[in-house]
């Protein structure tokens, strides 16, 4: 379930700020064509003298780009920027996230002025703000939204009704395809996609969880924030018991926090669950008894109304296995504890202010170091856009989103598509066989820009929203998804189905259908301006797209077939060169140092720097294509590349709070914004740009360089 508090908005803000286009995502269809000399952007003649689209005042010019390029692109910024008291990052990806939700915030008060009528979609919307909104209502209620659950489980006198509660509490809250997303404080999550390798029709898969602190390192890393981390959350435990009533609850809180710590010892790591060949288990329904005894699954499943199912893939088979045992080895007095503070903790955000407050002061001061947080009104348009994505989203493309921008980025696909084509063509490496599957792959790449199209937008028809009680409709929406997601089980594959909201600052590739989306909010400034000069929109923009198509090519997925069936079409020639190559990629990044001891890691954020790189690449081909064989003209004393690569190294333009920073390097896939803004090091042009010499830092001979795609 998405935390239906201050957590989305905080969540959200750090993965704009902080975060990348994820690997993966949702809706309309557009087929890409085949490989082809890719056409001059529609961008490169809108004025004889556009504007250059690089922020001239942000560079640092006492830093040289050869010796730390993110500090030379952005250094004078950085030294100024100044990072929110609400926020635990600042960036463009922020200034974009904070300028669709003025335009959102403008779409829900309009929409409430217009009095809509009962039922519809407009109403929802305005009633789901509202009740948001609603204070005095959540104070007047206390736990009341929530004693249902609460009374579930105090009851829970045996295994059977332990497992019973376990499943009702399932939801669809991990990705770990499209958005590499595998935490859940439930003891299970759900994934609801085609077969890895039956891509007809959709299964179901399920994936380890059980934990409130963001990773298991939090659990059982020696490092000593850590620990600090873990003193803190102890205490967080007990008081948020403590403000529910809870009888003993230090106690309790000791109880909630050892089971979590077996929790973590029996989970897989990030670096394994990323491992796609390790997660292809299907299970029948008799094999779970058999594979991970210790709970009821025949309870379970009925509970989790997944009991008509005849097989499930168990995408982490030694969590299993481990967590299974748990549920029938620990004592119930301890799933009781761990189960009631779980509820807390997760609607903490729309409890009543004491409980808020608590969660906010763990979960964003003391796990982000974020010191203040964000004004009601403004999570309240997080929550809503969330809740009603689709609905929201019409209204915003609507307003937000012509048909001519949609076809200038949907022009500007086609010329990343191609030059990435024309790099597979002359890839030295790679052998006849290897090139075709990989041709053939691209060249069914579809490619969805902005929004769905009519057929493929969501019905929230069967959605109760009501005026008065926030929490009440937080937790509908996350049966109503659910419910959603049980509906795909079995039935075939809709390869026009978006993964996102036209309104999110993100952008996806989806393995298992050989997609992408690139929702229309991130198609705006600073990242895409119609009216900049090409190298800008192909730097910022372009780079992002090609960071999409090469995530079908980066170590995940070059798994998947051209129909998203994970298949090896690959020689083991062109198989031993790949590794060879990603292996002096992880290398790369193992070496740089987000804070004293704190390395990033190389093979946990690989896909993302095969991404980096062979995007940039691509959009380093398709903007030299562009040009038509001219010269770029001199803008602001800048050539056409450096104006490219810096539009590059400021896309990534960030300012992180340590806590964030820390989080960021032990839980996610993408490596922090500075260092991903380093890849420039491993394009030959980039060197040529900037005059970078042997003797600085970033320098790396010409065989060092990472050429993957």
């Amino acid at each position: 379930m998405q935390r239906t508090s201050w957590i989305l908005a905080a969540a959200v803000a750090m993965a704009l700020s902080a975060c990348s286009p994820s690997s993966n995502s949702d809706q309309q269809k557009t087929a890409t064509p085949a490989a082809s000399a890719p056409k001059p952007a529609t961008a490169a003649t809108v004025a004889a003298k556009p504007d250059s689209g690089v922020d001239m005042a942000g560079i640092d010019h006492s830093v040289k780009p050869g010796d730390n390029f993110f500090d030379y692109a952005n250094g004078a910024w950085l030294k100024t920027a100044t990072i929110p008291d609400d926020r635990s990052s600042i960036g463009n990806f922020l200034t974009i996230y904070e300028r669709t939700q003025k335009r959102i915030d403008d779409i829900i008060e309009n929409t409430a002025k217009s009095n809509p009528a009962a039922g519809t979609d407009d109403r929802k919307i305005a009633d789901y703000y509202a009740a948001y909104m609603d204070t005095a209502a959540i104070e007047k209620m206390g736990l009341q939204p929530i004693q249902p659950e609460l009374d579930a489980i105090a009851k829970i006198k045996n295994r059977k009704e332990l497992a019973e509660v376990l499943g009702s509490r399932l939801r669809q809250d991990e990705d770990p395809v499209n958005n590499t997303d595998f935490h859940t404080d439930h003891l299970f999550g759900l994934f609801v996609a085609q077969g890895l390798t039956d891509p007809s029709h959709n299964i179901a898969y399920l994936l380890q969880g059980g934990l409130t602190m963001p990773s298991r390192d939090y659990y059982l890393s020696d490092d000593k924030a850590m620990a600090g981390f873990r003193d803190k959350y102890k205490a967080y435990i007990a008081a948020l018991l403590k403000q529910a009533g809870t009888p003993n609850a230090e106690a309790e809180a000791k109880r909630v926090f050892d089971l979590e710590m077996k929790i973590a010892k029996a989970q897989e790591s990030l670096v394994d669950s990323q491992d796609v060949h390790k997660a292809n288990n299907l299970w029948s329904m008799s094999d779970f008894a058999k594979k991970a005894p210790g709970l009821d699954w025949n309870a379970y499943f009925k509970a989790a109304g997944l009991s008509d199912q005849k097989v499930i893939d168990v995408w982490q088979p030694k969590a299993f296995a481990g967590l299974s045992k748990l549920v029938a080895d620990a004592p119930l007095a301890d799933w009781r504890a761990l189960l009631r503070f779980h509820t807390l903790d997760e609607h903490a955000g729309l409890l009543p202010q004491a409980y808020a407050d608590l969660a906010f002061d763990f979960h964003g001061k003391t796990l982000t170091g974020v010191p203040k947080q964000q004004p009601r009104e403004k999570r309240a348009i997080a929550a809503t856009s969330y809740a009603l994505g689709d609905a929201v989203g019409k209204l915003y493309v609507k307003q937000y989103f012509p048909p001519e921008a949609k076809k200038q980025v949907e022009d500007l696909v086609n010329n990343l598509v191609a030059a990435f084509g024309s790099r597979l063509d002359n890839l030295e490496w790679m052998t006849p066989a290897t090139r075709a599957k990989a041709k053939e792959k691209l060249d069914t790449l579809k490619v969805f820009v902005g929004y769905p199209d009519a057929g493929h937008w969501r019905n929230y028809d069967g959605l109760k929203v009501s005026a008065d009680n926030p929490l009440a409709n937080a937790m509908a929406v996350s049966k109503f998804n659910y419910d959603f997601a049980l509906s795909k089980l079995g039935k075939p594959v809709d390869r026009a189905d978006w993964w996102m909201t036209p309104q999110t600052v993100n952008a996806l590739n989806i393995p298992l259908e050989n997609s992408l989306n690139f929702p229309a909010a991130i198609l705006q400034p600073p990242f895409f301006d119609p009216k900049a000069d090409p190298a800008h929109n192909y730097g910022a923009i372009g780079a992002i797209i090609g960071h999409e198509i090469s995530h079908s090519f980066d170590n995940m997925g070059s798994q998947f077939d051209a129909q998203g069936r994970m298949h090896n079409w690959w020689t083991p020639a062109d198989a031993k060169h790949f590794k060879e190559a990603t292996q002096k990629l992880v290398d790369q990044f193992n070496q740089y140092v987000a804070l004293p001891g704190l390395h990033v890691n190389g093979e946990q954020t690989l896909g993302e720097n095969i991404a980096d790189v062979s995007g940039l690449t691509a959009a380093y081909i398709a903007y030299h294509k562009s040009l038509n064989g001219k010269p770029a003209p001199v803008i602001d004393g800048l050539t056409g590349d450096q104006r490219f690569f810096l539009s590059f190294g400021q896309a990534w333009r960030s300012k992180m709070r340590e806590a964030a920073l820390r989080q960021r390097v032990n839980t996610d896939v993408h490596a922090p914004p500075q260092f991903r803004a380093e890849t420039v090091r491993n394009l030959d042009g980039w060197y040529k740009a900037f005059d970078v010499q042997p003797d600085q830092k970033l320098y790396l001979k010409p065989e060092q360089r990472v050429q993957i795609w």
